[in-house]
């Protein structure tokens, strides 16, 4: 059971054969023709997806777990270990990205609370692009709290 067919994997790890397409033209899986120009896939691949999926499920790009694949020896496939390691290494992102969520939450909540929609009291006006000075986006939600 090391010449898998694209559409077991696909079934297996629940993807479409489309996105495991994608996963190889980004480099993330590895296929090759047998006689018949079929694509075929080793075991590992199995492996690989689910961390694949595993991973987007945290909010990694595709970039990032790529990064972390060829980090690897040999680019192999993560192993449990591996996993713990690249879990470890995406936990300051993840950390982040919860923290701005939070301050998003805890923005809309108060402004949408309130349910007077004020252009006077609102946390997110900007009268004359005042706020331009302090960066692009929204810099009023992208503070940190200290």
């Amino acid at each position: 059971m090391n010449d898998l067919s694209v559409g077991f994997v696909a079934k297996r790890c629940g993807v479409n054969v489309s996105a495991l397409h994608f996963y190889e033209q980004k480099g993330l899986i590895k296929s090759w023709r047998n006689q018949g120009n079929q694509r075929r896939y080793s075991k590992d691949v199995l492996r690989r997806v689910s961390v694949i999926k595993a991973a987007q499920q945290l909010g990694m790009s595709l970039e990032s777990i790529k990064n972390a694949f060829e980090s690897l020896p040999n680019s192999r496939t993560p192993d449990k270990d591996d996993w713990e390691q690249l879990s470890k290494a995406w936990q300051q992102d993840l950390d982040e990205r919860i923290a701005y969520m939070q301050r998003l939450r805890d923005s809309l909540t108060g402004c949408i609370g309130c349910g007077c929609l004020s252009m006077k009291s609102c946390p997110i006006y900007n009268p004359d692009d005042e706020l331009a000075a302090q960066g692009p986006g929204p810099v009023i939600l992208n503070r940190k709290k200290t």
